[in-house]
């Protein structure tokens, strides 16, 4: 996936709001892609998904696989979608559907990075480390928490 996909989704899906997240919510931090990407993570408000859909699917992506209420996955045939609705509350936190529990998304994570120069919608550093946490790293894993570490001297779990 290239950013000129990830940016023709992003305003594909307006009005709705949505964040990305992931590989390309790392990248949209550091205002580079520093990888290629298999996929898009994006996050979307559960009460805007049958218009996100909607977008979507006159971009010609469809569903191939379904989680819900944790998440779902689109594809074009070309480039996939990693769906995660959010529910939110009235002070702009959120909440997504885990299968033990919930995620939980502060009103303060949700912040804008660039994807090709463009502003884009994305979660902040510290939700991305939170996120990178409870599981074995991949490599793509352990080089994204090197990029924020480098960038923004936070703390990984790895």
């Amino acid at each position: 996936m290239d950013a000129g996909t990830v940016l023709r989704v992003l305003d594909a899906v307006r009005p709705a709001e949505v964040w990305l997240a992931g590989g390309w919510g790392i990248d949209a931090l550091l205002g580079r892609q520093t990888r290629e990407h298999r996929d898009l993570d994006l996050l979307h408000r559960l009460d805007q998904e049958d218009a996100v859909l909607e977008a979507l699917a006159a971009l010609g992506y469809h569903e191939t696989l379904d989680l819900r209420p944790v998440r779902f996955v689109l594809s074009d045939g070309e480039s996939e979608l990693d769906l995660h609705p959010l529910v939110f509350a009235d002070d702009g936190s959120a909440v997504q559907a885990a299968p033990d529990g919930t995620f939980p998304y502060p009103a303060s994570c949700f912040v804008t990075g660039r994807v090709g120069g463009v502003e884009v919608p994305c979660v902040s550093v510290a939700q991305q480390v939170f996120f990178h946490q409870g599981y074995a790293p991949a490599a793509h894993d352990l080089a994204d928490m090197r990029h924020l570490r480098e960038a923004f001297g936070v703390r990984t779990h790895f």
